[in-house]
This record gives structure tokens, sequence and C-alpha cells, in this order.
């Protein structure tokens, strides 16, 4: 993924037509957004602690999946994920990740165009 950096390098050096042109493009590459997911997925492996099972001689169950999500406050919040729904929540994030890559790139095209007083 390109630094905001390098975006707005690039971007400066586009004119004002460009900029709307690729702006356009750029919505056209938005997904769905029904399935939009924000967060990041997490895999644990647990100890459960009693005597004699496979876990206390260091093979661990799991893997867990979570999903790891803000709160309103700040802090984060693991969610855990059934393994039968692993695959769609991580087509998901996927999804959200690309989104937030594109409304992250038309922002900053947006801003470009701010900058110049041309802004529609």
């Amino acid at each position: 993924m390109m630094s905001e950096h390098k975006i707005e390098v690039a971007l400066s050096e586009l004119s004002s037509r460009q900029l709307r042109a690729r702006r356009r493009r750029t919505l056209g590459r938005l997904p769905d957004l029904e399935g939009y997911l924000a967060g990041s997925l997490v895999e644990q492996r647990r100890r459960c602690g009693k005597a004699g099972c496979r876990c206390s001689r260091g093979e661990l169950h799991g893997p867990y999946v979570y999903l790891s999500v803000g709160k309103a406050t700040g802090r984060r919040a693991l969610v855990y994920v059934p393994e039968t729904l692993a695959d769609a929540v991580r087509a998901r994030v996927a999804l959200s990740a690309d989104a937030q890559r594109l409304l992250a790139e038309i922002s900053a095209i947006n801003l470009e165009l701010l900058g110049r007083r041309e802004l529609e």
C-alpha cells in the first residue's frame, strides 16, 4: 500500500481534471459495503490447565479466531469467531480494508483539490 505522503506527491503532479477522473474511477472500485466489518483477526492458542491434558505438554488448544474491534471508549475488545464463520469474517475484514484504502485515496484527492480551491 502506498503511504499517504507518496499519494500526495503523485496527486500534486496531476491536473485538476485528472484528479476528478481518478476520484470517479476510485469511487467505481469501492466494493458493496453491506458486508463491511472493521477490525482485525487474531488467532490464539490456549492452555486449559487440566492436569495430564496435551496442552500441559505444550500442544495448545486452538487456534481460536477472534475479531479485534474498537469500543467507543477507545478500548479494544476481542469477539470470538466460530470456526464455521471464520472464512466469512476474513473476507469481510479484507473487504473493509480495501474500502478504507480506497476512501483514503478519495480523501487525499479531495484534500489536493481543496488546497487548489477547486473542490466541487
